[in-house]
């Protein structure tokens, strides 16, 4: 099945007064506490003589340059006005709006010059010891709409910032100069990168819990490494999907993307692959260390169920011969010998220390 979804027409059109002029979204505080950041590039410059937001928009859609804007976490009436800006379609707002989203690529307009991406941020949370509460990897979002002239970001949690991102950008002014498809390159190897470095982390934790499940009465950590596999879990949920839409973006011709930038989307596509293999592989490695664990609590328990079968029949031989003289029969020769309650002793001694040393050396106890 194809890796995108294209959707033929807009639903937004760019809003504009009565003189055509567009509405600015940031000087009427309609992104107040959503708006991080925005700015106007040309040539790979950050543009700092355009004045307002609304000569930066109107000069980008002549094909000057680009405007890129970034949001964290905005509601449905920003998105919505942002939306009517930029000519967004109304699925793909409802998506940004509502987050949780699988990563995918979607492509809008009739010609499908407008890129959709929903890429999943990481970050592994360091600890000191894994429990079985520990929470290793935490999750969050970037979804980026690209089209001829803008480039919006909207991001959702607390580790998903592209501030770092956006200076390392305007200090190379060659892969600004690539356009709206360099941003999202750059967007999307700096998102592959952390899934490099928490899968790196996570497996150090994997060879920990490995380790200690193998010593003796590992089978305790059981719980640990049942956490850890819905961590791994967690970033398998990142990672996997994004592989379909990297090959899109790596291998398909689009006006956005430029040959050499499609070529450096190779290199992440490669990353990509290489992370997802790995992931696989713990989770792999962690359903066949429990299962080992769950086979550890088996021989456990029968190890446990074999002591005490093993004490109760030590414990039968007192308790029955106790119980045959025990009985109130008047002709039990036995009970009137001289010696037989020190014989009877004897019995049950020599008889429960020949049981014991019997199942000592069959290693019931």
């Amino acid at each position: 099945m194809d890796a995108t979804r294209r959707v033929g027409r807009v639903f937004m059109r760019p809003s504009r007064r009565g003189n055509g002029v567009p509405v600015d979204i940031v000087a009427n505080g309609k992104l107040d506490g959503a708006l991080v950041d925005w700015a106007y590039y040309r040539e790979g410059h950050r543009d700092s003589g355009v004045g307002s937001y609304v000569d930066a928009l109107t000069r980008a859609r002549r094909g000057d340059g680009f405007v890129w804007i970034g949001l964290f976490q905005p509601n449905a009436h920003q998105l919505a006005a942002v939306g009517a800006e930029f000519g967004l379609h109304k699925l793909a707002l409802e998506d940004a709006a509502e987050a949780h989203q699988r990563p995918k690529l979607e492509l809008y307009g009739d010609r499908g010059e407008t890129i959709f991406a929903v890429l999943k941020t990481v970050r592994y949370v360091p600890h000191t010891t894994l429990t079985d509460t520990s929470e290793v990897v935490e999750s969050g979002e970037v979804l980026v709409f690209c089209g001829p002239g803008f480039v919006v970001t909207i991001r959702h949690g607390d580790h998903s910032e592209l501030k770092g991102l956006r200076q390392q950008l305007e200090a190379d002014p060659e892969r600004l100069g690539s356009g709206p498809g360099g941003v999202l390159h750059a967007i999307a190897d700096h998102v592959v990168d952390t899934y490099l470095d928490v899968a790196e982390r996570v497996q150090a934790d994997i060879d920990l819990i490995e380790a200690e499940m193998f010593s003796p009465r590992g089978w305790r950590n059981i719980e640990r490494v049942y956490q850890l596999k819905r961590e791994v879990l967690e970033l398998k949920r990142a990672v996997a999907p994004l592989t379909a839409p990297m090959r899109v973006l790596a291998f398909r011709r689009h006006p956005l993307i430029t040959d050499e930038t499609r070529t450096y989307f190779r290199d992440v596509d490669d990353h990509l692959l290489r992370v997802k293999e790995q992931v696989t592989a713990f989770d792999e490695l962690l359903t066949s260390i429990l299962q080992a664990g769950l086979a550890q609590v088996q021989v456990a328990e029968n190890e446990d169920m074999r002591r005490i079968s093993a004490w109760v029949a030590i414990l039968a031989v007192p308790t029955m011969i106790a119980g045959v003289y025990g009985m109130n029969f008047e002709n039990m020769p036995e009970t009137r010998t001289e010696y037989g309650y020190f014989v009877v002793l004897a019995v049950m001694a020599v008889a429960c220390a020949t049981l014991y040393v019997l199942f000592k050396r069959n290693r019931w106890l």
